[in-house]
């Protein structure tokens, strides 16, 4: 007798959830007609349609005031997306990524753009860096760092001579996994992937795979993409290339270090989004070269040990000018019109014969 009850209290319940999502969408449409007006006014102000602060404001503030029992991190995530699909309707926001689909660069170009945007695909990172400061695109995402592999050299070199400048990070819990046609680990031939995958997976390769060969392609998803094509060829590559190719998950989280994290910088050109506000948790990255004396490099370190601002990281790239020179990459913690920040940075400019702050930004959470 306890079933046929069972499965009216389930009727219930499932016209109350359809009432509930017919309110919901009525309120989503009446945001987004909202959205529509501001979207012409800002049109008319000439002001800038996207604001990563202010997104991060109405997140922060709905989080606040969540009751439960939706989690914040979820709520984020939905609120994200209703913001970017209103965004959508007042000017559609152009992003570079680093292409095909279903690669980490488009994960965290929609983390923080939500799936609303615009995404162009590009071959590689100098594609990426190109559609951007030429407009093509608005904004550009590219890694610029990994917890296990240390920093992408390529973008350090590129942000030298590019105009643009990072206005935004994210930093993306990158787990790879083993995709393939057929599912199981027998007679795999070739194993592709990014350089920095096949890096940050080499102990489970060794292990599992030893025979296969790896070879390095333009980025993951282009690995699986290519795995599609081959059933004795795999990818390491993320689940949404999985989805998007139509592959078999072989095995889960192949990458040696189970924290494995990747950094993207959200790039842009200064007229289409300025340096945002100080926040309060804040990096700025810079990089500079110092003559060639004994003590530069100390002397370099003085005004952020004077001032009391921490530096976060530091990298150093050859400037590639046959003299055993080096560009040196700083991040520090704080924000330009911080005093302490303002102060170290102004002293530290004039140690430098070379100095470009390549963007200050809040912190990704």
């Amino acid at each position: 007798m306890s079933k046929p009850v069972q499965t009216e209290e389930l009727a219930k319940l499932r016209v109350q959830i359809d009432s509930l999502d017919k309110q919901l969408l009525q309120m989503l449409n009446e945001r987004a007609r909202v959205a529509e007006a501001v979207g012409e006014l800002k049109r008319k102000e000439g002001s800038p349609f996207f604001r990563p602060d202010r997104v991060a404001q109405v997140i922060q503030k709905i989080q606040d005031g969540n009751p439960g029992p939706l989690l914040n991190p979820h709520v984020a995530a939905i609120w994200r997306e209703i913001m970017s699909a209103c965004l959508a309707l007042e000017a559609p926001q152009r992003v570079a990524v680093l292409g095909p689909q279903g690669t980490f660069c488009e994960e965290a170009a929609v983390e923080f753009f939500g799936s609303a945007a615009n995404f162009i695909y590009c071959a590689n990172f100098d594609e990426v860096f190109h559609a951007t400061a030429a407009g093509t695109a608005q904004y550009g995402v590219v890694g610029i760092e990994n917890s296990t592999e240390g920093a992408v050299a390529r973008s350090l070199d590129l942000f030298l001579r590019s105009p643009v400048h990072i206005v935004g990070e994210v930093s993306l819990l990158v787990r790879h996994n083993l995709l393939r046609q057929v599912n199981d680990l027998n007679d795999v031939e070739a194993v592709l992937a990014h350089p920095q995958a096949l890096a940050q997976c080499q102990k489970w390769l060794s292990e599992h795979l030893p025979r296969a060969e790896r070879r390095a392609v333009a980025s993951n998803a282009e690995g699986a993409r290519l795995a599609a094509t081959n059933p004795a060829w795999a990818g390491i590559a993320s689940e949404r290339a999985a989805a998007q190719f139509g592959l078999h998950i072989v095995s889960h989280a192949i990458q040696d270090e189970a924290y494995n994290r990747t950094r993207f910088a959200i790039i842009a050109l200064p007229q289409t989004m300025a340096t945002p506000p100080a926040t309060g948790h804040d990096s700025t990255s810079i990089v500079v070269s110092v003559p060639n004396k004994p003590g530069a490099m100390h002397d370099l370190l003085v005004p952020l040990k004077t001032h009391g601002v921490s530096m976060t990281r530091f990298e150093s790239r050859p400037a590639k000018s046959g003299q055993w020179e080096y560009y040196f990459y700083i991040d520090i913690a704080g924000h330009p019109t911080d005093p302490g920040v303002a102060a170290a940075l102004k002293e530290l400019q004039q140690l430098c014969a070379f100095y470009k702050v390549l963007g200050a930004y809040p912190v990704s959470k």
